[in-house]
């Protein structure tokens, strides 16, 4: 089993930065990526960035240029850094891992990111 808690969502003006973060515990030691996803009122969820543990990434084309998603392996965390926000990355948003040990993803509780004036 693996364990994803999120943090550092927020209310952030168009053109900021906001950094959010994703805490793994448990069976880390299977996780092979790990990644942020979005899902914005009346949508449907879509990938924004992933992290394989070889330290490969990938971005969405909407955030590419915008948007880092880097790990920090000493502590289990992954982050997303959103710099030049706007309003419609406006979403709750997931982190996701994907373990050897289980068929489906993991998935955290989601934090609330707005974007507004």
């Amino acid at each position: 089993q693996v364990q994803l808690v999120e943090s550092g969502g927020g209310l952030v003006q168009p053109g900021g930065s906001l950094r959010v973060s994703c805490a793994a515990s448990g069976s880390i030691f299977s996780i092979y990526a790990m990644g942020w996803y979005r899902q914005a009122p009346g949508k449907q969820r879509e990938l924004v960035a992933v992290i394989t543990s070889g330290g490969s990434t990938n971005y969405a084309d909407s955030v590419k240029g915008r948007f880092t998603i880097s790990r920090d392996n000493a502590k289990n965390t992954v982050y997303l850094q959103m710099n030049s926000l706007k309003p419609e990355d406006t979403a709750v948003y997931y982190c996701n891992a994907e373990a050897a040990t289980s068929k489906y993803p993991y998935w955290g509780q989601g934090t609330q990111v707005t974007v507004s004036s």
